[in-house]
C-alpha cells in the first residue's frame, strides 16, 4: 500500500539519527571491500564519516545547507587515480545493503539510490 506523505525522504528513513547509523554502517562495508577502500587509504575517515552525513542529510531533504565541494571537484583525484564505474557501482551495492541491513523499506532505497545515481556523473567526471 502506497501512502502519499508530505515527509522528507530524510524524515521517512528516521532523520540524523538513521543518516549516522548509515553512513557508520556504510563505510565498515566500503573499508572491507578490497576494489574500493585502497581509495580511502589516506583519508581521515572521522571527517570523512562527517562529511557523507552532512551531504546524505542534506541530499535527502533535510533541512540544512551543504556546503561541502561539488561532487566533481570532491572525486577528481580519484578519477586521476582510476576512479570508474565498478567503484561506483560497488559503492551503490554498499549504499543499497547498508539500507537493508537497516530494515528500509524498499521504496525509500529506490529512492535513495536514485539519488545516489543522479551523482554518477560528477563523481566519474
Amino acid at each position: 500500500m502506497n501512502v502519499t506523505t508530505n515527509k522528507t525522504l530524510f524524515e521517512q528513513i528516521g532523520g540524523m539519527t538513521a543518516v549516522d547509523a548509515t553512513v557508520d554502517i556504510f563505510y565498515t562495508k566500503v573499508l572491507a571491500d578490497d576494489s574500493i577502500s585502497h581509495f580511502f587509504r589516506w583519508t581521515h575517515m572521522k571527517s570523512q564519516h562527517a562529511k557523507q552525513k552532512a551531504f546524505l542529510a542534506y541530499a535527502f531533504g533535510a533541512p540544512l545547507n551543504y556546503s561541502g565541494k561539488s561532487m566533481r571537484n570532491a572525486h577528481a583525484h580519484l578519477v586521476e587515480r582510476g576512479l570508474n564505474e565498478s567503484h561506483f557501482n560497488a559503492v551503490m551495492g554498499h549504499l543499497v545493503s547498508t539500507l537493508q541491513e537497516l530494515q528500509v523499506p524498499e521504496e525509500l532505497i529506490a529512492q535513495t539510490g536514485k539519488i545516489a545515481e543522479g551523482t554518477r556523473n560528477d563523481v566519474l567526471g
